[in-house]
């Protein structure tokens, strides 16, 4: 029974991959081709679920061995990362309820997004978002469930800018993207902890080992493990983001941000329970972070005016009371929280467009009257406690105007001292050419012109100017004459190539996090 897991990730994954090349080379367009696009959706999730329940009712009757390894995927030295999925447990439930909520959310899909114009583009990132978080809750080592992890990251911000051409959806589909990089990065650091302090990456064998580690170890993986979590499922002061991801429709809004992606954070924690049991601060730190973000997500969901973002701020409670319970150390209570509230948040997002239908007739409820009465405390729910104007300040502003420093920097005094980039060169080689030709007597002469003054400071800044004009005329200007060497032009073309590599944004997050290693 064990190898049908590799299965229940897989069929979703064949799915996404025939309607993506389907979309790709429009083999799948128009309303005539909705048919055969929902078709394979479901066929292949809906018999994935059924895979799922299947293993969870082999585990229930004690048939499965615990887990199954198809081969390594990487090795290097003493470092294995093998290909092997968890067949009992915490994670095998969550699959079987995932699978059903996600075979549920696609038919109601398949009505609600009819005559839509990105109808085929919506199910081939469902159909992926299936497989990644399959592979993330089976995955039986933690790079594995990474790759889920960042697949099921990628397919919420194609879902959030599912109306691309819009402005808002684009601008928060990029906020809530870069904000979940964070997450990722405390993830990927947690990894090269575990290896170091455990010499495992697996699940399994990271948990046994876990007694033996000492206290500041078993700290150092908790806590990055603990702050990815923290972003995914939306904790302070990561909340913001979870509001902004409304932007797409309103079943991906359920799957993505209501009934599974926004737990991968608490089953994370939860799946980790001996390692954080061995951490006194993790633990405090997942109570404490928990308990103020239900508080936060309390007093936001007062003000807000429509239903989505009322249960979107109902869903970070729910999430904060998990991580809480969590912290106390209540484990189980936690996990069955967690599946209770997939199943409810998931209808009452299903359910939010025929609302006003539901509620004809029924009164409509007042604010709190005590929020009412404070003037600050609804004022600051109104501007969700202005943690993104915060944000603003303190990081995006600051990064905003060093880079605009750096630019200046670089083309007042890099490209200067390595050289004009070369379609500068192709540009006013001509004029530099004329220069050469009206004033190339002139440079070689004793008693340069160039500025006159009077005086002991004038006569100074004269010597300054005719030596800083000198030396411009001879490296700058003659330097893009005939007769000049290659040299500097390939010093200059070298300098701007690096340059413009070290300038992509992947290297400059990663020198970010080699000075923060550096500093800690």
């Amino acid at each position: 029974m064990d190898s049908l897991v590799f299965l229940i990730p897989l069929l979703p994954f064949c799915a996404a991959l025939i309607l993506g090349l389907g979309v790709l080379f429009d083999w799948l367009s128009g309303e005539e081709k909705e048919g055969l696009t929902a078709g394979i959706a479901l066929w292949t999730v809906t018999m994935s679920s059924l895979l799922s329940l299947t293993l969870y009712g082999a585990d229930v009757l004690g048939m499965n061995r615990g887990t199954f390894n198809l081969g390594t995927w990487l090795q290097s030295d003493s470092f294995e990362v093998s290909i092997n999925f968890l067949t009992q447990g915490f994670g095998l439930r969550l699959s079987a309820l995932f699978g059903v909520i996600l075979a549920v959310v696609l038919r109601f899909s398949v009505n609600y997004m009819h005559r839509e114009v990105g109808f085929h583009r919506f199910f081939f990132v469902l159909t992926l978002f299936s497989a990644a978080m399959q592979w993330l809750v089976l995955s039986g080592n933690a790079v594995g469930t990474f790759m889920g992890w960042e697949i099921a990251g990628l397919c919420s911000y194609l879902l959030i800018a599912y109306a691309y051409d819009r402005p808002v959806a684009a601008a928060n589909a990029t906020r809530v993207f870069v904000t979940n990089r964070l997450g990722d990065a405390a993830f990927v650091i947690a990894i090269g902890l575990s290896y170091a302090f455990a010499e495992s990456v697996d699940w399994t064998q990271l948990n046994a080992l876990a007694a033996q580690l000492s206290t500041g170890e078993a700290t150092g993986i908790a806590f990055c493990f603990a702050l990815a979590a923290f972003v995914k499922s939306a904790q302070l002061p990561f909340t913001p983001w979870l509001l902004r991801a409304l932007e797409g429709p309103t079943p991906s809004s359920a799957v993505f941000y209501g009934s599974v992606m926004v737990h991968a954070g608490v089953f994370l924690v939860c799946l980790l329970e001996p390692l954080f049991e061995m951490s006194p601060f993790a633990m405090g730190t997942l109570a404490v972070v928990g308990l103020a973000t239900a508080i936060y997500s309390y007093l936001l969901g007062l003000t807000q005016t429509d239903v989505k973002t009322s249960l979107i701020a109902a869903t970070s409670v729910q999430l904060g009371l998990m991580f809480f319970e969590c912290g106390l150390g209540f484990w189980q209570l936690a996990g069955w929280h967690l599946c209770a509230h997939v199943v409810v948040r998931a209808y009452q997002l299903l359910a939010a467009p025929s609302l006003m239908h539901n509620v004809l007739g029924n009164p409509i409820k007042p604010i709190e009257p005590a929020l009412a009465k404070n003037y600050w405390a609804y004022t600051a729910s109104l501007q969700r406690f202005w943690l993104d104007s915060l944000a603003d300040s303190l990081l995006v502003r600051p990064i905003g105007r060093l880079s605009h420093d750096l630019r200046y920097f670089d083309d007042s005094i890099i490209d200067r001292i390595l050289g004009s980039p070369e379609p500068a060169i192709r540009a006013i080689s001509s004029l530099a050419q004329y220069q050469e030709q009206k004033i190339g007597a002139r440079l070689n002469e004793d008693s340069d012109q160039f500025a006159q003054g009077s005086g002991l400071a004038g006569k100074l800044a004269e010597w300054t100017a005719a030596l800083i004009h000198g030396l411009e005329s001879r490296f700058m200007l003659r330097g893009y004459g005939k007769n000049a060497t290659d040299l500097g032009r390939r010093i200059g073309r070298f300098g701007n190539r690096f340059e413009a590599f070290i300038l992509r944004p992947r290297y400059l997050v990663l020198f970010v996090f080699i000075t923060l290693l550096v500093a800690f």
